[in-house]
């Protein structure tokens, strides 16, 4: 209002700074995120120049093999990792232990042959955690299909040195199309829609999870009755959600089937053969033909310690040394193939992250910390263990002081495929950081942030007890269609490009959340989530910033 008795020409001046002062303020008042781009130019000079991700790759799958839990080659894969990033000039490479987890395990020879009525080699590989044969044992194949109660009657007395073929007749599905595939651009914009009441894969996954003891007290007395009768093993068909035509799906001991501890150790070899060949076998014996077969098998059960641990690595920061972002993958893998796809590619484009960084020289304010998880494949068992440990335990979600100082977690666990975007597991304030991200990358066909939530891997133990965590969209290639869980899960399967775009792609996200401003936003801390049988504890009565 005093501007009206002030002269013409300084009423204007007066007016022209108030309005630049106005126009500035929301500005000032917001964090406004944009991608430092001479550092995004650094890391993909280094990263696409000097890429040793396919070599720490082959290092990982063809030198030091699968990497099951626990096992001999999981422990020397763990030390050549520590050498190399050590080699590279990384800080604090070290392990932490957690565990018990159980006994280790190695296959050292498999051998199954049909002598009667031709020769025919059979293709097959146990499953983890079950004994092997008494040397090389010859017997007839019986199939006996038994999934109730009633069936153990039909086979009482019948089974002594047979081999036992578990698994029903099933149709097998020819590929028309090749199942190697990445997102198309309406795949992507269908992902990046919000599903606005969710879809009903968890409720199905609880019924499913509701159902599972009555089903291992079925398999327990099951797999009794087998030893009992004398069998010699059990062969199962490779499950046919793996498209068949060679890939033959095996994992470890079903609940019921014991294996991991000396209290519940399996009781017979159980082997898991391609679906054709088994599928052979079946047809043969519905003719009324007899089988032999003769069977070698050779596992090692490894009690010198039930503890485990995972593999850290860091850049120091800067300023906010003691904040920290994380990046991270699961280390282990299954035993048929070599652990490539799953997870050997993530391994290595998350030490490649880290080594991209620490070669460009350029200084994050904030601590920038690797962890090669172990027991992934067993629950999540390494992360959840360290979350614990570090910031807080979901039962009673009573935070520790590292809570605080951790701004995001991201994680890379769905194959080889290249980014093509990050999964926002809700978490509506992140977006716009994570377009401005992306941005330098579309070219990289980097382009979409969902709101969804995606589940099955490590992020889900920090986004259990409120951190930022964060999964990165991938194009699928032939992941859940060939690879994962599978004797093809092998250095062949992975893209050099994609990796390398990989690498480039979550150094540059690293670096930047190192040197934000602010921590990640984060949504509001979950309530208390007790085991079976606890009481619940009182929910946080605050959110977080």
């Amino acid at each position: 209002m005093m501007c009206s008795t002030l002269p013409g020409g300084v009423r204007r001046a007066v007016t022209v700074v108030a309005l630049a002062a106005a126009l500035a303020a929301p500005a000032v008042a917001q964090v406004r995120d944009e991608a430092d781009l001479d550092a995004i130019y650094r890391i993909k000079q280094e990263g696409t120049s000097n890429s040793r991700v396919m070599e720490t790759l082959s290092y990982l799958t063809d030198v030091n093999g699968p990497r099951l839990t626990n096992s001999p080659m999981m422990h020397q894969a763990a030390e050549w990792a520590q050498k190399q990033m050590t080699s590279w000039g990384l800080a604090n490479v070290h392990t932490e232990k957690w565990g018990p987890f159980g006994r280790g395990w190695v296959n050292d020879h498999t051998s199954i042959t049909m002598t009667t009525p031709q020769p025919f080699v059979i293709q097959g590989y146990p499953k983890a955690w079950t004994p092997g044969t008494a040397g090389e044992v010859t017997g007839t194949a019986v199939l006996a299909v038994i999934d109730k109660e009633e069936d153990f009657a039909k086979y009482k007395g019948k089974l002594k040195n047979t081999f036992i073929l578990q698994s029903p007749t099933r149709d097998f599905q020819a590929f028309f199309e090749s199942p190697l595939r990445r997102y198309t651009d309406k795949e992507l914009a269908d992902l990046a829609r919000e599903q606005v009441g969710g879809d009903d894969r968890m409720r199905r996954y609880r019924a499913q999870m509701g159902q599972f003891a009555g089903i291992a007290v079925f398999r327990e007395k099951r797999m009794k009755f087998y030893k009992d009768e004398g069998v010699l093993a059990v062969l199962e068909m490779s499950p046919g959600d793996r498209g068949d035509n060679g890939a033959i799906r095996v994992q470890g001991t079903s609940p019921g089937e014991g294996g991991r501890t000396k209290d519940e150790e399996a009781l017979l070899p159980q082997v898991v053969l391609a679906a054709e060949h088994y599928g052979r076998l079946q047809r043969v014996l519905e003719k009324n033909i007899p089988v032999s077969l003769t069977v070698n098998v050779k596992n090692r059960f490894i009690d010198t310690s039930t503890d485990v641990y995972n593999v850290i690595a860091e850049i120091p920061g800067t300023d906010k040394a003691d904040e920290v972002v994380m990046i991270g993958a699961h280390f282990d893998s299954w035993h048929s193939g070599t652990g490539a796809t799953d997870n050997g590619v993530s391994s290595a484009v998350m030490m490649e992250a880290l080594r991209i960084l620490k070669a460009t020289g350029l200084k994050p304010r904030r601590t920038i910390r690797l962890a090669l998880w172990t027991g992934e494949e067993q629950g999540l068992l390494g992360s959840r263990a360290y979350v614990k440990e570090h910031f807080a335990d979901p039962a009673d979600m009573k935070l520790k002081p590292e809570h605080a100082k951790l701004s995001v977690y991201l994680n890379m666990d769905n194959g080889g495929g290249a980014f093509r975007g990050i999964y926002l597991q809700g978490n509506e304030a992140v977006a716009p950081t994570f377009d401005a991200w992306m941005k330098p990358f579309q070219n990289f066909g980097m382009t979409t942030a969902t709101i969804r939530p995606t589940g099955g891997t490590d992020h889900l133990s920090f986004d259990a007890v409120g951190l930022p965590g964060f999964q990165f969209v991938q194009d699928p290639l032939e992941y859940s269609t060939r690879t994962h869980h599978t004797n093809l899960d092998v250095y062949e399967r992975a893209i050099p490009q994609d990796l390398i775009q990989n690498a480039i792609v979550v150094a540059s996200f690293a670096y930047q959340a190192a040197n934000r401003e602010a921590l990640i936003p984060r949504k509001p801390l979950p309530a208390p989530r007790p085991a079976p049988g606890q009481r619940p504890a009182t929910a946080p009565a605050t959110s977080q910033q």
